[in-house]
């Protein structure tokens, strides 16, 4: 059925047939063949903009923290594969996806414990959230994890975690693309011959041979699609924002903020997913604006909160929340001496490449959204 959802649904060139008996008959004729008239969905599968299928939430630290530690008495890293407990959009239950495509989830591990490395199509990266000793090995390549470092396991690649034995109980958010590339049918796993990956690599050595600040390493060869820096740790990254800050106003809808790149290329860390640190000054109040692609926020430092499709979602360190694509957002930073960090990761970068990126900054209310009651 024809249904006008939209004043605009009027307008020449938008399904506007009237049923009757005879198209009815008609239908389920087409029905029995597998077929159908495509007057009949066209308004619904060519919606005047993007309709988000997400809805905006926020999972917070202390609500979930004490869940996420019950599953170490639980269940075995070796058992589960990877400890994680994941993040449910109550609209994407479906697929599995904390907002869009993309999929969240926390992961926790004990002092000694060692999840079996694998690899799959999806992409994958980690934000550490807390805890001591923790490492991840991509390719061979080691790397040594803290707070509020962020490491990526692109696509394709055998990657395995742990923490070591003298560390602490660790957590951190995973994210992945994982309904996207389901999505799309493409989704590959496989489990590591030997259990774990052998290495002779120095620890840290992509760290130690692409993180110099602004200079590219001539005898080290890199041909893969995703950057030969894996690890980004957080001292520099928080320095680099304090930095920045002292040369520009920022942008209007975001603060100071910045984007990870391939260091190589500068362009995005991996194929599908991009990621950024942003930071927001003591007070600051951004503008709203909206975009395609969904983005997932994780509170580094800081507290204030965010107004989400007019709703306010109030927010602390290690907070997770969400923005639906096309969404309107707006970020406040509600200490007056003090900067909040966000971290980010996105869909950015398959909206690019596919050519769907689009941007729109509200002009109403001076740029600012009518919060709901």
């Amino acid at each position: 059925m024809t249904k006008t959802l939209d004043p605009r649904d009027d307008m020449l060139g938008r399904a506007r047939v009237r049923d009757n008996a005879e198209l009815e008959a008609y239908y389920d004729d087409l029905a029995k063949q597998d077929t159908g008239a495509l007057w009949t969905v066209a308004n619904d599968i060519e919606p005047w903009e993007p309709k988000a299928k997400s809805d905006p939430i926020i999972w917070r630290s202390a609500d979930l923290r004490q869940q996420v530690l019950r599953a170490l008495d639980l269940v075995r890293p070796e058992d589960a594969g990877r400890r994680v407990v994941y993040l449910r959009n109550p609209k994407r239950q479906d697929v599995s996806a904390a907002c869009g495509w993309l999929f969240s989830g926390i992961q926790v591990m004990n002092p000694g414990e060692r999840a079996g490395a694998h690899r799959h199509a999806a992409s994958a990266l980690r934000f550490i959230m807390e805890g001591k000793g923790a490492y991840t090995v991509v390719d061979g390549h080691r790397m040594e994890l803290g707070e509020n470092d962020f490491v990526i396991t692109p696509n394709g690649t055998w990657h395995e975690h742990g923490v070591s034995e003298d560390g602490e109980t660790s957590m951190w958010q995973d994210g992945l693309d994982i309904p996207l590339t389901n999505c799309l049918e493409a989704n590959f796993y496989e489990v590591h011959p030997d259990d774990y990956q052998a290495t002779n690599l120095p620890v840290d050595d992509r760290q130690l041979s692409w993180g110099g600040a602004g200079l590219r390493p001539e005898t080290d060869k890199w041909d893969r699609p995703f950057s030969p820096l894996m690890k980004f740790a957080w001292e520099p990254t928080y320095e680099a924002l304090r930095n920045y800050a002292k040369a520009t106003d920022g942008s209007p809808y975001d603060g100071v903020i910045m984007r990870y790149v391939n260091p190589q290329t500068g362009d995005n860390p991996m194929l599908t997913m991009g990621a950024h640190m942003q930071m927001l000054r003591p007070a600051e109040h951004t503008k709203a604006h909206r975009h395609t692609g969904n983005v997932i926020y994780h509170v580094a430092k800081g507290e204030g909160y965010s107004v989400i499709g007019g709703k306010r979602f109030d927010w602390k360190k290690n907070d997770i929340f969400c923005v639906p694509a096309w969404t309107w957002h707006e970020h406040c930073n509600t200490q007056q001496r003090e900067d909040s960090c966000l971290f980010s990761f996105n869909d950015f970068p398959t909206m690019e490449k596919l050519g769907y990126w689009r941007e729109q900054a509200l002009e109403d209310n001076d740029g600012h959204q009518i919060v709901e009651a």
